[in-house]
């Protein structure tokens, strides 16, 4: 399990959040085989967490996958990732 905060640069509404967001998690789950909903900030327009699960029977391809997706989404101009907390078991 992953969870990212992330702080939404240009949102000015939870409109312009959810759009943000919306965007990154349907682009995370084309790309990756994973499951992704924002579970926390739901009411801050400019903050945002994400959590993210994934299932693998090897835990490096687990990190693998999340360190792309954290790479993915810290490219992403409209956001910054101001915390990041990974457990794999």
């Amino acid at each position: 399990m992953c969870t990212l905060e992330l702080y939404i640069f240009h949102a000015y509404s939870l409109k312009d959040k959810r759009q943000v967001i919306k965007s990154i998690i349907d682009r995370l789950k084309s790309r990756y085989n994973i499951s992704i909903a924002e579970v926390g900030h739901n009411d801050i327009w400019n903050k945002s967490e994400i959590g993210i699960s994934c299932v693998s029977n090897s835990k490096s391809q687990i990190n693998e996958v999340f360190n792309k997706i954290v790479d993915f989404i810290d490219n992403d101009e409209r956001v910054d990732i101001t915390n990041i907390e990974m457990e794999i078991w």
